[in-house]
C-alpha cells in the first residue's frame, strides 16, 4: 500500500521478449502478450524490453523467397508451408493482428539496431517501433533490411526520422546488437518469441493471450510469497 496515496503498491515487472522481425509468430505473441497485460493493468507494473534474435542471420541483401527458403530450411513442400501460413493468419486474427502476403524473407540485422537505438529512448518508444516493424513485413508485405521502410517505420513510431536515418547509415548499435545476441543465445535462447519474466521465469512460443495472463499471475503471486531476501 502507498502510504501517500492510500492506493496499493503495484509489483514490478520486467519483461524481456526475445524475438525477430521475420518471425510470424513473433507477431502472434506481441499481439497476445500485450491483451494479457491490458487486463494486467492496476496488478502490475511491467517494463517490457524487445531483444534481438535473428532467424536468418547469414541471408543476404537481397532476400530469399519465403516458399523456397521455408522449404529448404525445414524440408516442407509448399502445400505444407500454405497450410502453415493459413494457421499463423488465424492465430493472428484471433489477438488482432492482419498478415498480408508476405513473398520474401529478408535480413532484420539493421531493424534490430534500430530498436536498440530506440530502447536507448525508451521503452515505450522501442515497443512501438518493434509494432510498426512488424506491421511494416507482415501486415504490409515491405522489406525489414530497406533503410526507407525502417525510417518509416521509426517515423510511424513517433521517432526522428533523420535521427534513425544516421544511425541506420553510420552502422551505429551494431556491437550492442551482437552482444545481446549472444547473451540471449548463452542463456539457452534458441526459438523465439520467447518471453523471460524477471530473468528468470521463462513463456515460449506465440501463446494465447490467456497463457500469458495465468503464467503473469502466477509469477507475480509466487514472487511476492518469496521472502525479501530470496527475491532477485
Amino acid at each position: 500500500m502507498n502510504a501517500a496515496t492510500g492506493a496499493p503498491t503495484l509489483r514490478r515487472m520486467r519483461i524481456d521478449l526475445i524475438s525477430d522481425v521475420a518471425c510470424p509468430w513473433c507477431a502472434i505473441g506481441l499481439a497476445g502478450l500485450q491483451q494479457a497485460l491490458d487486463q494486467l493493468d492496476g496488478e502490475l507494473d511491467v517494463e517490457l524490453h524487445c531483444q534481438p534474435f535473428e532467424l536468418n542471420p547469414d541471408m543476404g541483401p537481397e532476400g530469399r523467397d519465403i516458399v523456397e527458403y521455408l522449404g529448404e530450411k525445414y524440408g516442407k513442400s509448399p502445400q505444407d508451408i500454405a497450410q502453415t501460413q493459413a494457421m499463423i493468419r488465424e492465430r493472428g486474427a484471433a489477438v488482432g493482428f492482419s498478415f498480408g502476403p508476405r513473398t520474401r524473407t529478408w535480413n532484420t540485422f539493421d531493424a534490430h539496431r534500430l530498436l536498440h537505438w530506440a530502447g536507448l529512448q525508451g521503452a515505450v518508444q522501442q515497443l512501438a517501433l518493434k509494432r510498426a516493424l512488424l506491421q511494416a513485413y507482415h501486415g504490409d508485405g515491405r522489406n525489414p533490411s530497406d533503410p526507407v521502410v525502417l525510417a518509416d517505420a521509426a517515423q510511424a513510431a513517433g521517432l526522428d526520422r533523420a535521427a534513425a536515418q544516421a544511425v541506420l547509415a553510420e552502422g551505429r548499435h551494431a556491437d550492442e546488437v551482437r552482444a545481446a545476441e549472444r547473451h540471449w543465445q548463452q542463456q539457452g535462447i534458441r526459438a523465439v518469441p520467447s518471453v523471460v519474466v524477471d530473468g528468470r521465469h521463462l513463456i515460449q512460443g506465440g501463446q494465447p493471450p490467456a497463457v500469458y495472463l495465468q503464467a503473469l499471475r502466477q509469477i507475480a503471486a509466487e514472487s511476492a510469497a518469496e521472502p525479501a531476501g530470496a527475491q532477485r
